[in-house]
């Protein structure tokens, strides 16, 4: 089931946009749970989201990385490995042009987590990100357990990772960059191999942008 929720989600997306309805405000994905309690002495529901948990991996710089860095800070993630001869080297150049777009944002980040860490050594990831030209201030080349990436990428960012003998370079992996916002809610994901959805990602993060300064509720 998770391995159609984006697809299905991108089409919603997308056919939004292609009938040209201007959008205000980005959806909230994942769980949600409806908390009630007592405000100004009347019983209120809200609504609590889903939002990516608590994690501390190293960067390609060997700074230690946990999700209070990017607290407050709006981010596109990705999954990938250095070595794939797949699609990686189309995301990865395609997350170079939302980079640049966003490039002096303090408060604007990217991050890559590296499903093969056996292979993507720190030094590894810095030769990696240094290719890509990428700032170390604004995208995080990410080194964790496999286990806790594997995790974090399927029940968080929603997207699959495996390990396969048959497949290029022994990964199977989506493609998706997923965007989150400010208190760590997943807010929408492209395609990273196609470049009008990536110039979508690049609009949607002006988009949600433009909400967490004028937040309407």
């Amino acid at each position: 089931m998770k391995k159609l929720m984006w697809p299905v989600m991108a089409l919603l997306a997308f056919t939004a946009c292609n009938n040209k309805v201007k959008e205000t405000k980005l959806p909230i994905y994942g769980t949600r749970e409806p908390i009630t309690k007592m405000v100004g002495g009347k019983q209120v529901t809200d609504t609590v989201y889903a939002t990516i948990p608590p994690f501390s991996f190293v960067d390609q710089e060997r700074q230690t990385i946990t999700e209070n860095d990017l607290h407050g800070k709006i981010y596109v993630a990705d999954f990938f490995f250095t070595s794939c001869p797949s699609i990686c080297p189309v995301m990865q150049r395609n997350m170079v042009s939302v980079a640049k777009a966003y490039q002096g944002k303090p408060d604007f980040k990217l991050v890559s987590f590296t499903i093969d860490p056996r292979h993507d050594t720190i030094p590894v990831l810095k030769e990696y990100a240094e290719k890509l030209g990428a700032k170390a201030d604004q995208w995080y080349f990410l080194l964790g357990k496999k286990e806790d990436v594997y995790q974090l990428a399927e029940k968080n960012y929603l997207v699959s990772v495996s390990e396969s003998n048959t497949a290029p370079g022994g990964y199977v992996h989506q493609g998706w960059l997923v965007l989150v916002d400010k208190k760590g809610r997943v807010r929408g994901a492209y395609d990273g191999t196609d470049k009008k959805q990536v110039d979508q990602l690049i609009v949607d993060v002006k988009v949600l942008m433009d909400e967490e300064e004028n937040p309407k509720t």
